[in-house]
């Protein structure tokens, strides 16, 4: 059997004997493609080559990229686990030819790396080539058909539609016709009955797609036209674990050394078979899959989160973790325990798993912690709404939406719950507000964008912004984009002084300025290559020549602020551990945030020294030095700081502040001299994920204008002290004091109920009910009220009410001895009496509350209370 990682070799090293330059996979986070959350195919970090916006460095390029499609058109999410063959993450070998090799080339070389290579036999093997399309003018791709003739046998070449045979990168773009190769894995026994052409592209789990090669010719407009390429070029992708299940002989990926590490580890820890059940078996699935993609996009940098790439990355987590919770018997964290044998398994190829296997396993542990909390409240919550409808038996399908959406709470596990009880689910509501949140969620992302207008300028657009603030310029192409702020223009200028958002920092504003007008230019951004300047008009005469101008003062603050974030994580470093990195940041004119990996709140006292050592730095005047194409291998051996998930080119760029001994990799805009930053202030730290803590900072005016304001403040403070020589001393006692009159209060509170209570039970010993309007400070003397007399009674419903500032509270509690429904529920009780206070509420079928707004409804519900007993 051949080992997975020796498969990957013999992928890379043949298309290296073929003159493929090899390159690493890039991140799965995406940057600079706002069409992408995540990486979802090996194509992706070479979309600029495909679209002509980038100069081609290596005609032929091969790698094995890490693909996640969890969302968009690429949605296999739902799938995992119910097959043996679907995944979140996969590896995807692929070659590449941008304008060199075609069709006869990529054929061959695919035909002879399966067959003579990995030695597949030639009748387990069908492809698939692309068969026309009527309503777009589209022939069949009979070039294709004919090199595949030279190969294989006729009647194993199938002609496919535009569905299976034709690929496109999305609504627009570079696209083509596509030939797909296909591997029969089933037995001698099961060929022999039907014939595997008939199961080509019908989801047959052992007739299977292992590779597609797609001839990008044409690019597609917006208006769903389609062009000729100037270039034509090859994309090609395999599957790399579907290749292993059929070099290895198994009739699952699953059942490959990919995942088997893996599942021999869940075996023994949940003290399972994988074959035990067929739950089983799917949750296993599901576990082996889920964890490869929490680990790599944490590796890559993405941190589980609420929103975009991080609100993905934790619905599968959570995922994951309730497959555990509720058919592997894990009710403790497990997914962390499973990083150190992935990291052993895929480090060699993916070293990035080594480097950060402790904070990964830190952040899942911590995020598997959270959604068991999670759980554990929806639940909760899960029990109230069942004693709230005990009569309707039904839970409908908005609250079983809300459990899923706010809490994670699975549909399955609810309807589970439900039918333990006698009730029953409403899925149709259910599925309907699924859909809803959905629209809500296309709408507010739905974006129009319309074809490039080309003036003529074919040439790669040139960034000078480090070295000026005005550029004449020309306009090389623009496009009308419409989306929920209106209709906004998107301009590419030949060459511009224009910083693009990047590397935290937001993007540059300015002026287009030609001696008849002026527009500006709202923000700036990167998408791919290309940038991109944001206007809320366009130049009525675009061909004309411009003199670009960025908004100065904006990039001075812009500036300092990002080489704050410099002198920041050296301090960091410096103070708390050289174990804190760089997680995240934002640089604005008016602030900066700075995210960085650290497991313990950062102290007052290491705060302190932090901003004082920061403005030492700024104090003392520093240069800055600056180094533009340094090659990555230098920058590496001088040890500058790298951020874990970016995609660093062949050559980088080093700012250095010497004296501060701080040396990154940056790509955005600085000081000459530290001490344009003026003064460096802490606004303040906190935690924003399990092990990852962020400081707000502020610098320059700002900064102090901060310092003026808080001095203000201490200022009128002095003045309402009576200006007392010791001002902090001053306040301390006043607190003292104040907790003191709190103190003394309480007491007297507490009396105050002890007599009440007494008082309640001397008045109603022998009634059946104790019903009373009572005088409490809060909610809380009432609950303690409510469950003194539940203690001290017997044989008695007890219904109180309360005015807590200006609202109406009402209690229902039954004695001890009383079981509950004999004849008295207290939530049946509190939904009844609620209605007199125009409220709601429920809890416990021996103790509820309710609240309301209808003060005048108290003493209304305590005669309801008593009349209901009477009767």
């Amino acid at each position: 059997m051949t080992h997975s990682n020796q498969v990957r070799k013999q992928f890379l090293d043949f298309f290296r004997n073929k003159q493929h330059q090899i390159v690493p996979s890039a991140p799965v986070i995406v940057h600079n493609d706002p069409t992408l959350l995540f990486t979802n195919s090996g194509m992706n970090q070479f979309k600029e080559y495909f679209l002509g916006e980038k100069v081609v460095q290596f005609p032929r390029i091969a790698d094995s990229q890490k693909c996640l499609r969890v969302s968009g058109k690429h949605n296999d999410l739902e799938e995992v686990g119910h097959d043996t063959y679907h995944h979140t993450l996969f590896e995807m070998l692929g070659n590449w030819s941008f304008g060199d090799y075609f069709k006869a080339e990529a054929i061959a070389w695919a035909w002879e790396l399966l067959t003579t290579v990995y030695q597949i036999n030639h009748d387990r093997l069908y492809v698939t080539v692309f068969g026309g399309d009527a309503g777009e003018g589209l022939a069949e791709d009979t070039e294709a058909a004919d090199y595949w003739k030279k190969w294989i046998a006729e009647d194993r070449i199938l002609l496919g539609n535009k569905k299976d045979n034709f690929w496109e990168m999305g609504d627009t773009g570079p696209c083509g016709p596509c030939s797909e190769i296909h591997v029969d894995i089933r037995s001698e026994e099961e060929r022999k009955q039907m014939d595997g052409k008939q199961l080509v592209n019908t989801g047959h789990p052992k007739v299977i797609e292992i590779w597609n090669l797609v001839f990008m010719q044409f690019n597609r407009k917006a208006d769903g036209s389609l062009v000729p390429l100037p270039n034509q070029h090859v994309d090609t992708g395999m599957g790399f674990e579907r290749l292993c299940m059929a070099l290895q002989g198994t009739e699952s990926t699953y059942d490959t050394d990919v995942f088997t590490p893996l599942k021999h580890w869940l075996e023994k820890q949940c003290n399972l078979t994988y074959t035990s059940s067929e739950e089983v078996s799917i949750a296993m699935r599901v576990v082996m899959d889920h964890i490869r993609a929490i680990c790599f996009t944490i590796a890559d940098g993405q941190l589980p989160g609420n929103s975009g790439a991080g609100y993905v990355i934790r619905r599968i987590l959570r995922r994951a973790s309730r497959y555990g919770f509720r058919y592997l018997n894990q009710q403790q964290p497990f997914l962390y325990k499973m990083v150190g044998i992935l990291a052993q398994q895929m480090g060699e190829a993916f070293p990035e798993l080594n480097q950060q296997q402790g904070f990964i396993q830190r952040i899942i542990e911590e995020e598997e912690k959270g959604f068991l909390s999670k759980l554990e409240k929806g639940t909760g919550l899960f029990q109230q709404y069942i004693d709230k409808h005990a009569n309707t038996k039904i839970i409908e399908g908005t609250f079983a939406f809300e459990l899923y959406d706010t809490f994670g709470f699975p549909v399955d596990l609810t309807e589970l719950m439900a039918k333990e009880l006698g009730f029953s689910l409403d899925m149709e509501g259910f599925s309907h507000a699924m859909a809803e949140q959905k629209m809500r969620s296309r709408k507010a992302a739905e974006v129009k964008k319309g074809d490039w207008v080309e003036l003529g300028i074919q040439q790669e657009n040139i960034f000078s912004g480090y070295d000026t603030l005005t550029t004449e310029t020309q306009i090389q192409k623009y496009r009308l984009v419409t989306g929920k702020q209106g209709e906004t223009y998107e301009i590419v200028l030949l060459n511009t002084p224009f910083y693009p958002e990047g590397g935290g920092q937001i993007g540059d504003t300015g002026w287009l300025i030609s001696d008849q007008e002026e527009i500006q230019i709202v923000n700036t951004r990167k998408e791919n290559t290309l940038i991109i300047h944001q206007s809320l008009s366009l130049p009525e005469f675009p061909e004309k020549s411009f003199k670009a101008v960025v908004n100065e003062s904006r990039r001075q603050a812009l500036k300092a602020n990002h080489t704050a974030t410099h002198l920041l994580h050296a301090a960091l470093r410096k103070f708390l551990g050289t174990h804190v990195e760089q997680r995240g940041s934002l640089v604005d004119p008016e602030y900066l945030r700075f995210d960085f990996s650290h497991f313990a709140k950062v102290t007052e006292e290491e705060l302190s020294q932090i901003s004082e050592w920061v403005n030492h730095q700024i104090a003392a005047g520093i240069q800055l030095k600056e180094e533009r194409n340094v090659p990555i291998e230098e920058a590496q051996t001088r040890g500058a700081m790298m951020l874990f998930g970016e995609k660093y080119g062949d050559s980088v760029r080093i700012i250095s502040f010497p004296q501060a001994q701080s040396v990154e990799l940056c790509g955005g805009t600085h000081v000459q001299n530290t001490l344009e930053i003026r003064y460096f202030k802490i606004q303040s730290e906190g935690s924003v994920a399990a092990g990852i803590r962020r400081i707000e900072a502020c610098t320059g005016s700002f900064a102090l204008k901060q310092v003026e304001d808080q001095l203000a403040i201490l200022g009128r403070i002095e003045v309402l002290l009576k200006n007392p020589k010791q001002v902090e001393k001053a306040v301390q006692e006043l607190i003292e004091s104040h907790a003191k009159t709190e103190k003394q209060l309480q007491q007297m509170q507490q009396v105050q109920l002890i007599q009440t209570r007494d008082s309640l039970i001397s008045q109603f010993q022998n009634d059946a009910i104790l019903a009373a309007e009572v005088e409490v400070a809060d909610a809380d003397s009432l609950k303690h009220l409510s469950f003194d007399l539940r203690k001290m009674t017997q044989g008695k419903l007890i219904v109180l009410g309360a005015l807590i500032q200006g609202k109406p509270l009402l209690s229902v509690i039954l004695s001890e001895d009383i079981e509950p429904g004999k004849p008295w529920v207290a939530t049946e009780l509190i939904r009844k009496l609620a209605q007199s206070i125009q409220g709601g509420g429920g809890g416990q079928p021996f103790y509820a509350t309710a609240g309301g707004k209808r003060p005048e409804g108290l003493s209304e519900a305590i005669e309801i209370a008593q009349s209901l007993v009477k009767s």
